[in-house]
């Protein structure tokens, strides 16, 4: 059964920064490429950043470049997300996905939430 397992997140104050993971479990994690989402209140889901399953190719939202890295660790089945310099705009729910034999998997999400 895939399972993912978002954590790392919390409240922070803008120009801070937050490192999210990702813990999976049920699929061989370093055969799939894996996504981080993040969902604003009022706003639809948007795709963040992906990395492939050997974490060589990254893409980023055009709002999150220069300030936020996708990385993994294959022997650890987890997938990283640091995120610097952040905004207000950066509040969200932040999510990481997965496809595995066609199907999509979420994880239950972690609040980000970027406040003075």
């Amino acid at each position: 059964q895939v399972q993912l397992v978002e954590s790392g997140g919390g409240l922070v104050q803008p120009g801070g920064s937050l490192r999210l993971s990702c813990a999976a479990s049920g699929f061989t994690f370093s055969n799939y490429g894996m996504n981080w989402y993040r969902q604003a209140p009022g706003k639809e889901r948007e795709l963040v950043a992906g990395i492939t399953s050997a974490g060589g190719v990254q893409s980023f939202a055009d709002s999150i470049k220069g300030r936020f890295t996708v990385s993994r660790d294959n022997a650890k089945n987890t997938m990283y997300l640091q995120m610097n310099s952040l905004k207000p705009e950066d509040t969200a729910v932040y999510y990481c996905n997965v496809a595995v034999y066609g199907r999509r998997y979420w994880g239950q999400g972690t609040q980000v939430t970027v406040s003075s």
